[in-house]
């Protein structure tokens, strides 16, 4: 599937922002994919997976826009230690990197410029109106300076897996 055979980049690349219809099946597909992988890394490990040695541990890292509480719920369920309603640190954790409005704007412009980018950085206060997080009840959201060196930032979040 290409860029414009996907209805939701599509959607995007005309400045149209993504409704809950939208997001849900999309988030749903990175669920399944998350999944899957974890499915992998546990089903591989079986035999040689020694709990004392961290350096075999295989880790999953998903990037995404989970926006809102219900889109981390969606994609916390494949947490083979999660209970409903609860967001006790476990297998599956979420990184938001912080920065300010100007600095996204920024980026985005540039990776639009290079061609790396289907959103116009129109959509990206609708990003951010829709954003939630709620640090009381989702203590397992990792807040990062995304104005840091992209390398710093990097071996930051590798060191919390």
């Amino acid at each position: 599937m290409t860029k414009l055979d996907n209805p939701f980049i599509e959607k995007m690349i005309k400045g149209i922002p993504l409704n809950e219809e939208d997001r849900i099946p999309w988030l749903e597909t990175f669920q399944d994919t998350l999944q899957m992988k974890i499915d992998q890394i546990i089903s591989s490990s079986h035999d040689t997976y020694d709990d004392a040695d961290d350096n075999k541990k295989r880790k999953v890292v998903l990037c995404c826009s989970a926006l809102q509480k219900k889109y981390k719920e969606i994609l916390i369920t494949v947490d083979p230690n999660y209970n409903p309603g609860s967001y006790v640190p476990g297998t599956v954790k979420f990184i938001h990197l912080e920065m300010p409005i100007e600095v996204l704007l920024s980026c985005v412009n540039k990776r639009a410029a290079e061609g790396k980018h289907f959103m116009p950085a129109s959509l990206l206060q609708s990003q951010l109106d829709f954003q939630q997080i709620d640090n009381d009840q989702e203590k397992d959201i990792t807040v990062v300076d995304g104005t840091l060196p992209p390398q710093l930032v990097v071996n930051y979040i590798r060191s919390l897996l």
